[in-house]
């Protein structure tokens, strides 16, 4: 599924990539005073986005015991911001020492040369070893034969669903495969009541994608040149979760039309919720003691047994103009020991990439948490390219058109290949010119 990109693409590509970071170069005086570093080289700067920024400033102190004279300063990012202020940096370089960074903008930013690669330096660690994380986690940070980041945390989507609801529609354990998840849905959905089987937001891509990532067939193909979605397991997970609404086991809505979910899920409104890991303490706080042992959480159900999902989650990364990426990297090794993903964890919530990480802790005694370490043994990476959330972005608008019967099922997929192919256009050109001579 991965191009091959070489280390320093060819000079096309180059040209095209920088031309797309300088679009933001306008901007970037406004916001040079944020993101200059000091002179003071004991100094290191860390970007992190949202939340994360809190919760790492509490395990810094213990870093900067163990390496005296050395503070890092934190920068957190608003998550609606982060990618525009990025590439601003980038543009104006004025970039951080490193940064957190969601794993599929990785490869934006890796072919515009502004990561640092980390192959040499995993290779001579004795504390980030390959073999420890997640497979297909650690995938999401390798563009071609080189390693541009180290998972720092994992987000994956599974179900939760409503334990007690299962019981009573008569179903002894949730489902492990698409038969059983639809006998159950057709059971447990009630829209003259309004209860439904489950709630799939339709302008959210996450519940059609690990559908689609459970098929044998790439989401692109021709080393990632065009579309894939007129294949058959695309088509076969597209008509799955178009029939879950035709058939009204969930309503054709929004997340802003659905409003409060954990309420809803508390009432009994939707008995399965496909979501992500944040939802645990989500649930555990707005749910009431008296139903907290009407909820669980279980791998997601597959065509024809348990079934894979998507290789979420954020990374840590250098950037190549860092003065500083000795004591970067001693920070990356330092918020990758299992013991501090686990405080990590314990403080935000965010599930650890490494199987270590996950054998000790509240982590390894939480049974609502040990399906997603389960399905993090079964996740897929998504197509590392540049466009991709472009191309998944119109993936769910054009399923949005099957929900409501606008498209049958083989329209919908063509249309889909028709916007990815036109989002493609251009890197198909930049390819075909960068190839050398026969």
């Amino acid at each position: 599924m991965s191009l091959r990109f070489r280390q320093r693409p060819g000079r096309p590509w180059r040209m095209l990539l920088h031309a797309l970071a300088w679009t933001c170069a306008g901007v970037a005086a406004a916001l040079a005073t944020g993101c200059q570093r000091t002179d003071d080289t004991h100094v290191l700067t860390f970007w992190t986005v949202g939340r994360e920024g809190e919760a790492v400033a509490k395990l810094l102190p213990d870093f900067e015991r163990e390496h005296p004279g050395l503070h890092v300063k934190v920068q957190q990012l608003p998550l609606t911001a982060a990618h525009q202020k990025l590439l601003t940096a980038i543009a104006g370089g004025s970039t951080p020492d490193l940064t957190q960074l969601g794993n599929t903008w990785i490869p934006e930013l890796a072919a515009l040369e502004a990561l640092e690669p980390l192959d040499a330096r995993v290779a001579s660690s004795q504390v980030v070893r390959q073999d420890d994380y997640f497979a297909n986690i650690w995938t999401t940070n390798r563009i071609g034969n080189t390693l541009y980041g180290v998972p720092w945390y994992v987000d994956t989507r599974l179900l939760f669903y409503r334990s007690d609801l299962l019981k009573q529609a008569g179903f002894d354990a949730p489902p492990r495969d698409w038969a059983q998840w639809r006998r159950a849905l057709v059971a447990l959905s009630h829209p003259e009541r309004g209860s439904y089987g489950i709630l799939l937001p339709t302008n959210e891509f996450e519940q059609l994608l690990v559908l689609a990532l459970q098929q044998d067939e790439p989401l692109l193909r021709d080393d990632n040149r065009y579309g894939n979605f007129r294949s058959a397991g695309f088509k076969r997970a597209l008509a799955f979760y178009v029939e879950t609404f035709r058939q009204h086991q969930a309503p054709a809505i929004t997340n802003v039309e659905a409003g409060n979910p954990w309420t809803e899920f508390g009432r009994g409104v939707y008995a399965f919720y496909l979501s992500g890991p944040w939802n645990i303490g989500e649930f555990r706080k707005r749910l009431p003691a008296s139903q907290q042992d009407d909820w669980s959480t279980t791998p997601l159900p597959g065509e024809h047994g348990p079934g894979a999902s998507n290789a979420g989650g954020s990374s840590l990364v250098i950037f190549r103009r860092s003065a500083h990426k000795d004591e970067a990297w001693q920070l990356i090794e330092f918020l990758s020991r299992p013991q501090i993903q686990q405080r990590f964890y314990d403080l935000l919530g965010d599930m650890p990439p490494r199987r270590s990480s996950w054998a000790g802790g509240a982590l390894r005694y939480d049974p609502k948490a040990q399906a997603f370490r389960d399905q993090l043994e079964r996740v897929k990476s998504t197509p590392p390219i540049p466009e991709w959330e472009r191309i998944v972005t119109e993936m769910q608008l054009v399923a949005a058109q099957a929900v409501h019967g606008d498209l049958s099922i083989d329209q919908a997929a063509a249309e889909i290949d028709r916007r990815a192919d036109l989002i493609l256009e251009k890197r198909r050109w930049i390819l075909d010119r960068a190839r050398p001579a026969p």
